[in-house]
């Protein structure tokens, strides 16, 4: 994953310079992102930490997030990418968050999103913001995949 390196280590360079402080909320990287942050040597001087909230129960009693925007748009959407970015930030006490819920395969797929979709939440001081992404049908290409797309967001936020 040197694409994932590269992008952690600007990350870092703009966070120390900042003094800012990230955190994580993964699903379906299942606390890759997290693993790629503290894979640079000293990431925490700016990494707060992570949750990997793989499931319903863990999104709303950990991050926070509503059961209502479960129930209404699924796990997998833009709003609750969001919801899990806002909670993750405000759990860690951290300046920025990125999130990951979506279906890296081989199963999940739905009639709206298909295997290799994943929403992606940041959480900023003044924004929240979600994008949706539709990558292959390869898990592990996947989670890649989603890690460096979520990487690449939160540093076009920052």
């Amino acid at each position: 994953m040197d694409e994932a390196r590269i992008l952690v280590e600007k990350l870092a360079v703009k966070m120390l310079a900042s003094g800012s402080w990230v955190a994580t909320a993964e699903s379906c990287t299942g606390g890759n992102i997290a693993h790629q942050i503290t894979l640079v040597p000293g990431s925490s001087a700016w990494f707060r930490g992570g949750v990997v909230s793989y499931t319903n129960q863990v999104k709303m009693n950990v991050l926070g997030v509503p059961e209502e925007l479960i129930e209404r748009y699924t796990e997998v959407s833009h709003q609750v990418a969001e919801a899990m970015a806002e909670g993750a930030r405000r759990a860690a006490g951290a300046d920025f968050a990125v999130s990951t819920t979506g279906i890296a395969g081989p199963t999940g797929a739905t009639a709206t999103d298909p295997v290799g979709t994943v929403y992606i939440g940041v959480s900023t001081p003044s924004k929240v913001a979600s994008k949706r992404v539709v990558f292959g049908t390869d898990r592990q290409h996947n989670i890649e995949r989603f890690t460096i797309a979520a990487l690449e967001m939160l540093l076009a936020n920052v």
